[in-house]
């Protein structure tokens, strides 16, 4: 399920990003989406390529890693997000949720890292 009013657009220096055709209140589920799931192995060679970039780590160890359908790997990284992401280990989705309200035309972040990261932790610039 993705909300019909999201849309991919270019995101000043970040490439691509999604973004919000009208306005969303917060706490509104606006995608869920399915994960193609892979253990420590493929993510070894996955590292090697220009998808390390766009995978997340997958289960309670996160031993494994991920690939999410949908337009889940295109959201942008902020620390201060508007947006968070879910993921259903058992169903192999990942939710995105807003954490507040968003305006049409507005770019939706989620946060790629846990509370304690800093912009040394991140593996691309911030812009």
């Amino acid at each position: 399920m993705i909300s019909p009013n999201l849309y991919i657009a270019k995101s000043p220096k970040r490439g691509r990003g999604i973004f919000t055709g009208q306005k969303i209140a917060a706490g509104e589920t606006i995608e869920i989406s399915p994960v193609i799931v892979m253990d420590g192995a493929d993510r070894q060679l996955l590292d090697q390529t220009l998808l390390h970039d766009y995978i997340f780590e997958w289960g309670a160890m996160q031993g494994q890693c991920c690939v999410a359908l949908g337009y889940i790997s295109i959201y942008n990284h902020s620390f201060k997000p508007n947006c968070e992401y879910f993921m259903d280990y058992a169903d192999e989705t990942i939710a995105i949720k807003t954490m507040q309200g968003v305006d049409a035309g507005e770019e939706l972040f989620i946060n790629y890292l846990d509370d304690k990261a800093t912009e040394k932790s991140l593996w691309f610039e911030v812009s």
